[in-house]
């Protein structure tokens, strides 16, 4: 963030956070600023990139989806061809709902949705067949204690 926030862009940023359906009334209310003072605020927040767009959060389990498996990888191939590769495979898995390429024992993890163990098979199966990687190793998640947390600002 190059540029400051004060506490009205960080009240802001925190209503959204816990509900981006508020109105621009609400919003006003919550923060303690005119409505039209909350509308130039929060378009000059989205002019900075800090706010990206609005989504709803699903209930992954009240979908089917009850397995969360993260996926650890490693590689031996670091050229920008392999990369590109494993990228769009990774990426055109829908089920796939994080990515990240990380530093330590492992150089990339994935963090997976699935109904049940048979379609994660299915998952990890699809994924080797697309990219040679060395060594997979899979964390089956228990319980989300925490997930989806809001950013701390």
């Amino acid at each position: 963030m190059s540029e400051k926030m004060d506490h009205f862009d960080r009240a802001l940023l925190r209503a959204l956070q816990k509900d981006a359906t508020l109105s621009q009334r609400e919003l006003a209310d919550i923060v303690g600023l005119s409505q039209n003072a909350c509308w130039r605020r929060l378009h000059a927040l989205r002019e900075r990139g800090l706010v990206r767009g609005q989504t709803v959060r699903l209930d992954a389990g009240a979908l089917g989806l009850k397995l969360t498996v993260f996926v650890m990888v490693r590689t031996r191939h670091h050229s920008q061809e392999w990369l590109q590769t494993f990228r769009g495979a990774v990426t055109a898995i829908p089920n796939v709902i994080d990515f990240y390429r990380i530093a330590g024992d492992y150089d990339y993890m994935l963090k997976i949705v699935a109904a049940d163990m048979n379609a994660f098979d299915e998952i990890y199966r699809r994924l080797i067949a697309q990219v040679e990687l060395d060594t997979v190793t899979s964390y089956m998640a228990m319980e989300a204690i925490s997930d989806n947390r809001d950013l701390p600002i």
